[in-house]
């Protein structure tokens, strides 16, 4: 018996002797997500995840994400108990880049994004120095049509690159480059969460970021940070990073166009390149995104689901949907990147920006 499939039979042993709740590794939408599945509407998925914790996060970590389904899981309220007993430190969102709404402690509205367009798949906050281990999700309102949640094994999609590429993302880093422009992008005071530029300036010296105010209302930053990294738990390596998402070509055509027709390169609200600046080329692009399409796997959404991701092994995406969707999401478990101490460099906890 391999070591997954001991952890997968471990807890489905214990939900047959109450008949209340079964696992399983490997069903349609699976093996990303696992499916831990609730016989009878009425089970309090809070309660039953007391003293299956440790259990529960090793079959996360081995499969990426874990999908809860069919439990009494009915708004956000319920959700915050659920993240609760999932984890000890549930985090609040800042240093944004894109617009949410605060629902109840910890818990948010997913991205405010056009229902017509894709969120390219991605790792939470892989371009700070610190960043949550885990990014969860509940479905409040399943969508009309579409909206899936996709995600992408990251340690599979490291794998599929050609060697020379992950080669010379390694050595080099990537670079990513923000411009807040009011009426284009999120402005810096929404962002950072205050109107002080001296606030940016502290927040940004302590995260590695460089700032770099252009005129009256415009900043500037740029960060470089390493494509991989281990797991702090697991010890595996892996595709973490946002290199793809916030190239200028992940934007839909018309817009791409339309902002480089508009806009400098160096005035472009996000682009990314090697970390000394070099741009990345079109077939490396090319291949990141196979690579990612490769390992993209989804299910239907359905009231109720909680969706537990760990954010350093698995990416996750958003599809365009018929309206209505609601799905609220919270994330937990900070940590640092090796490269920042505490003692240099203390940093406030992390936060994110989930789809």
């Amino acid at each position: 018996m391999t070591e997954q499939t001991r952890v997968a039979r471990s807890i489905p042993r214990r939900g047959r002797e109450r008949n209340l709740v079964d696992v399983h590794p490997d069903w349609p939408g699976g093996p990303l997500p696992a499916l831990i599945r609730a016989n009878t509407p009425d089970v309090d998925l809070a309660g039953w995840l007391a003293g299956r914790r440790d259990e529960v996060d090793e079959l996360a970590r081995r499969h990426g994400a874990v999908l809860f389904r069919g439990f009494a899981v009915a708004g956000a309220e319920d959700f915050r108990t659920v993240m609760a007993a999932l984890s000890d430190e549930v985090l609040s969102y800042g240093e944004r880049s894109s617009p949410r709404s605060q629902v109840t402690e910890g818990v948010y509205t997913s991205t405010e994004h056009p229902a017509d367009q894709p969120i390219v798949l991605h790792n939470e906050q892989s371009y700070t120095v610190n960043w949550p281990l885990r990014i969860v999700f509940h479905c409040e309102v399943a969508p009309g049509a579409g909206g899936r949640t996709p995600l992408a094994d990251s340690r599979r999609v490291l794998a599929r690159l050609r060697p020379e590429t992950v080669a010379e993302f390694e050595r080099r880093g990537v670079l990513y480059r923000r411009n807040y422009l009011p009426g284009i992008s999120l402005t810096w005071q929404t962002a950072f969460q205050t109107e002080r530029r001296e606030d940016v300036e502290a927040y940004c010296a302590r995260a590695l970021i460089d700032v770099e105010w252009v005129g009256e209302r415009q900043l500037r930053t740029r960060q470089v940070r390493p494509a991989v990294r281990r797991h702090p738990v697991t010890g595996e390596r892996t595709w973490f990073n946002h290199a793809l998402f916030f190239h200028v070509t992940s934007l839909p055509d018309d817009v791409s166009a339309g902002l480089r027709a508009a806009l400098g390169e160096e005035d472009l609200p996000y682009q990314t390149a090697y970390g000394d600046g070099t741009p990345i080329s079109d077939e490396v692009l090319a291949e990141l995104r196979a690579a990612y399409a490769a390992e993209t796997r989804s299910f239907d959404w359905q009231r109720g689901d909680v969706l537990l991701v760990e954010n350093m092994l698995a990416a996750h995406a958003r599809d365009p949907f018929t309206p209505p969707r609601r799905i609220l999401t919270a994330m937990s478990d900070p940590t640092a990147a090796p490269e920042l101490t505490e003692a240099s460099h203390p940093m406030p906890a992390p936060t994110g920006d989930p789809a």
